[in-house]
């Protein structure tokens, strides 16, 4: 089993994307430690090589810790891994050298059909068995830890036997895999399913939790829905600090990926993240401000 790497806390930081490469590369971030880049997009094309997206996320990468965070792994699905990206995955790993890697615990298509969409899994001991299983071998496979990202969910089995954070808990202990705690996510799926967030928070295994997911959310009718399109709410404002008070410091990210606003705004949304950890638990230092911002002695 691959060692633990994922320990360090590295800080506040926000999605790598496209509107900000510019200001990113002319060293014009004031309030971001790191940043999370998705995997796909460094991945390219068997006929078309990675190009200025992996250049640009190098250079990032000389002065920010980089996460790298997948969306097709799939890992639910009964289709078998796909050697073929997971390759592909290992050398992107290997030239950015993470300081951790993620997906989710979904499936996202089966029978070699993709329905771009990260759907959540029935909570059985059947479903925690194969969900093990295929994580140690991604894990042996890339020689290091995955950690796994709880979705929200706009449906539920009747064969589910055990809440989620049961179901997270079970795999974690079977897998030593770390958690990413996305904590809109549970916010949207308590609203849809009519459960407590905080015993979700209370349930899942502390040290096991690498990281945290901060988001936008949009209502449709009865439902929320993850939309990553809007500020984060007050009540996953609460939610987090709640989370923070029960978890301890934990790398917190935050994730904009529609209606993509400044970056002066997005560095906003993660300096208020800052802030409740500072007023909750007295924590502000990350790499931004420890490690880029140290005077030589």
């Amino acid at each position: 089993m691959p060692s633990n790497t994922n320990s360090s806390f590295i800080g506040f930081g926000a999605g790598l994307r496209v509107p900000h490469y510019a200001e990113v590369l002319q060293g014009k971030v004031k309030a971001i430690d790191w940043f999370e880049a998705i995997s796909e997009n460094f991945l390219g094309l068997k006929e078309t090589p990675q190009g200025r997206p992996l250049d640009v996320l190098l250079k990032v990468r000389e002065n920010f810790p980089i996460v790298l965070h997948g969306v097709s792994l799939s890992i639910g699905s009964t289709d078998e891994l796909n050697r073929t990206y997971l390759t592909s995955l290992k050398s992107l790993y290997d030239k950015v050298q993470p300081a951790w890697v993620s997906d989710h615990l979904c499936w996202t298509g089966v029978h070699g059909h993709n329905l771009h969409d990260l759907l959540p899994l029935p909570y059985t001991m059947e479903t925690v068995e194969h969900v093990s299983s295929r994580i140690q071998k991604v894990q042996d496979f890339l020689g290091r830890q995955l950690t796994i990202e709880n979705v929200s969910s706009y449906l539920s089995y009747k064969q589910s036997a055990m809440t989620e954070w049961e179901f997270l808990s079970e795999i974690h202990r079977r897998t030593d895999c770390g958690l990413l705690l996305d904590v809109n996510n549970v916010y949207v799926s308590s609203h849809n399913h009519h459960f407590d967030p905080k015993e979700y928070i209370r349930g899942v295994p502390r040290k096991a939790i690498t990281q945290m997911h901060l988001a936008g959310h949009s209502s449709a009718e009865a439902l929320l829905i993850d939309t990553h399109d809007a500020p984060v709410c007050d009540e996953v404002w609460e939610l987090y600090g709640y989370a923070l008070k029960t978890v301890g410091p934990i790398n917190t990210l935050v994730e904009w990926d529609g209606n993509i606003p400044s970056l002066e705004r997005l560095e906003e949304e993660v300096s208020h993240a800052r802030n409740i950890a500072r007023d909750t638990i007295g924590i502000t230092e990350g790499f931004y401000r420890s490690e880029r911002t140290a005077t030589p002695s």
